[in-house]
C-alpha cells in the first residue's frame, strides 16, 4: 500500500534549534501508513518549490507557531500552499493558536483547523480522521470550521505522560545540516512538558494548566545513548520549560549518563528554588556528566517584584546557586526583564545591582536585560488589558508583535537608553575579552561600577561597526 504523504513546515526564524514539535507530532503517526515530510524555512533554500513537489500527493499540511515574527512567514507560506491546492486540509499548533484558538481562525480563511497544547495525539487523531473522512467532532484539544463556517471549539485535552509516546524519529530531518547551522554538533532534546508554577509574566500556566510530565530516566538515557552512537553530537539543548523540576529525576538521569560514560555536555533550565533544594554534591554530579551551562530566570533584582510576579523564589535562591556554579565553572544565563506596569525606580535600582553582581561574579556569567512586553495568555496582560491596554486585534497584527525587541509602554525614553546603555557595557565588562577589547572592557567596568553612562562614545563607536542582530 502506497504511503500518504503529511506535510509539515517550520517557519524562518533567527535561531536554529531543531523542530521538536514537528518531529514530535511527525513521529507519533502510523509509519506503515503515513510518510511525513518536514520542511524547514530556515533550512531549505527553496520551501515553496518542495512543498509543490509533494503538495498533490499530501493528506494535509501543518505548521507550528509562535507569537510574533514567525506568524508572517507561516502566513505567507500557508496561503501560498492553498492556492497550489485549495481543497487541502491546513492545521496551525504551537503556542500562538494555544494561546488564540478560535481567532486565528476567524481571521484567516486558508487556516481550517488550530490545535491546542500537547499535539501528539491530537495530530494523529486528525491525519487518521483526515485519511478516513471521518468526523472532526471526535477530536480533542482543537478548533475547525464546520459546514456552515462556523468556528467549533472542542473540548480540550489533558496532558499525557511523555513515555506513552513513540520515540523522537531524528531521521525525519537532516540532523547535520542542523549542526551546521549552529556551528556546533548540539543535538536538540524535549525530556519534559509544561510546567507546575504560577509566574503572572508567563503563558505556561495558561497553556499547560500547571501540569507536568516527563520521559523516565531510564528510557531517556538509554534513548540518549542511541541517539549520541548515531549522531555523535558533543552537546546536548535540553529544552525542557522546567528541567529540574523533580531533584531525583535529574541525578538519576546524571548518575545513569555517567555509567554509560557518555561523552557529551548539556545544557538546561533551572528556577533559583530548585537549584537551591539541591546540594553541593548533586550539583558536582550534574557537572560530571556533562553540564555545562544553565538557564536560570531571575526576572528582577527586587524581592517585592518577584512576589508580585509570583516567581515563587528567593533572591538568595538566586546568589546560592551562582555561588554553586561560579565554583564548578558551570556557565549559567541570568535573564531579567524590566519595565512591568507599575514597576517602581527602587525596583529597577535593586535589578541593576543584582544583573552587575551576577555578571562580575565569572566571566561565564551573562545577563541579558529584556522589555516587558504584554504577552497573550499571561495574568499581567489580562490586567492591563482590563486597564486599557491594547494587544493586537487579528493574526496580522500578532505577525508584527516584537517580543524582544522594543520596549513597552511602561518604559520612558529616559529608561530604555539608561538600560541599553548598561547592557553593552555589562556585556564587555567581566567577560572573556580578546586582547583588542581589553581596553573597552577597563572602561566599561568602570561606568558599571559608578552608573556613569554619559557621552558613551565606546558605544557608538561599537553600534557603528558591529550591525546587530535582530531577534524574533
Amino acid at each position: 500500500m502506497k504511503k500518504q504523504k503529511v506535510l509539515l513546515y517550520n517557519p524562518i526564524a533567527v535561531f536554529f534549534d531543531m523542530p521538536l514539535a514537528l518531529l514530535a507530532i511527525g513521529s507519533a503517526l502510523d509509519t506503515d501508513k503515513y510518510e511525513v515530510i518536514i520542511i524547514d524555512g530556515r533550512i531549505d533554500a527553496k520551501p515553496l518549490e518542495t512543498i509543490q513537489k509533494h503538495i498533490d500527493e499530501a493528506l494535509c499540511f501543518g505548521t507550528t507557531v509562535l507569537t510574533g515574527r514567525p506568524i508572517k512567514d507561516a502566513l505567507k507560506v500557508t496561503q501560498a500552499v492553498k492556492k497550489m491546492r485549495q481543497d487541502i486540509p491546513v492545521i496551525w499548533g504551537g503556542w500562538h493558536t494555544s494561546l488564540f484558538p478560535k481567532q486565528t481562525l476567524e481571521d484567516e480563511p486558508c487556516i481550517d483547523i488550530t490545535a491546542q497544547g500537547q499535539g501528539e495525539d491530537t495530530f494523529r487523531e486528525l491525519v487518521e480522521v483526515f485519511s478516513t473522512k471521518g468526523d472532526l467532532s471526535t477530536v480533542k484539544g482543537i478548533c475547525y470550521r464546520n459546514e456552515e463556517g462556523e468556528v467549533i471549539k472542542n473540548p480540550p485535552r489533558t496532558i499525557v505522560p511523555m513515555d506513552t509516546f513513540a520515540d523522537i524519529n531524528y531521521e525525519l530531518i537532516d540532523v547535520e545540516k542542523y549542526f551546521a547551522k549552529k556551528g556546533r554538533r548540539q543535538l536538540d532534546y524535549i525530556s519534559s512538558t509544561g510546567c507546575y508554577f504560577r509566574c503572572t509574566f508567563c503563558a505556561d500556566p495558561f497553556v499547560y494548566n500547571r501540569k507536568w510530565t516527563a520521559i523516565s530516566p531510564e528510557v531517556m538515557v538509554n534513548k540518549l545513548a542511541q541517539l549520541h552512537e548515531k549522531y555523535q553530537f558533543t552537546d546536548l539543548n535540553l529544552q525542557d520549560e522546567t528541567y529540574f523540576t523533580y531533584r531525583d529525576r535529574v541525578i538519576e538521569i546524571s548518575q545513569r549518563m555517567i555509567e554509560k560514560g557518555l561523552n557529551f555536555t548539556w545544557a538546561a533550565t533551572m528556577r533559583a528554588d530548585q537549584g537551591s533544594r539541591m546540594s553541593v554534591e548533586d550539583f558536582k554530579i550534574c557537572a560530571q556528566s556533562g553540564l555545562r551551562r544553565l538557564l536560570i530566570g531571575v526576572e528582577s533584582g527586587s524581592q517585592e517584584m518577584m512576589n508580585w510576579l509570583k516567581k515563587d523564589i528567593k533572591v538568595e535562591q538566586v546568589y546560592m546557586c551562582a555561588e554553586r556554579c561560579k565554583d564548578l565553572g558551570i556557565t549559567v544565563q541570568f535573564p531579567f526583564i524590566v519595565g512591568f506596569p507599575g514597576e517602581s525606580d527602587e525596583s529597577i535600582r535593586e535589578t541593576v545591582k543584582v544583573a552587575l553582581d551576577l555578571n562580575s561574579m565569572h566571566p561565564n556569567f551573562h545577563t541579558p536585560i529584556f522589555y516587558f512586553k504584554p504577552y497573550p495568555g499571561t495574568t499581567i496582560t489580562e490586567n492591563v488589558v482590563k486597564e486599557g491596554y491594547k494587544l493586537p486585534e487579528t493574526v496580522q497584527e500578532w505577525s508584527d508583535f516584537d517580543i524582544l525587541g522594543s520596549s513597552g509602554p511602561w518604559v520612558s525614553k529616559e529608561k530604555f537608553d539608561f538600560f541599553e546603555k548598561f547592557k553593552f557595557y555589562l556585556k564587555f565588562a567581566y567577560s572573556n575579552q580578546k586582547m583588542v577589547f581589553k581596553p573597552l572592557q577597563l572602561i566599561a567596568r568602570w561606568r558599571c561600577k559608578h552608573k556613569y553612562f554619559n557621552l558613551p562614545l565606546e558605544k557608538k563607536m561599537a553600534d557603528t561597526f558591529f550591525k546587530k542582530q535582530q531577534l524574533a
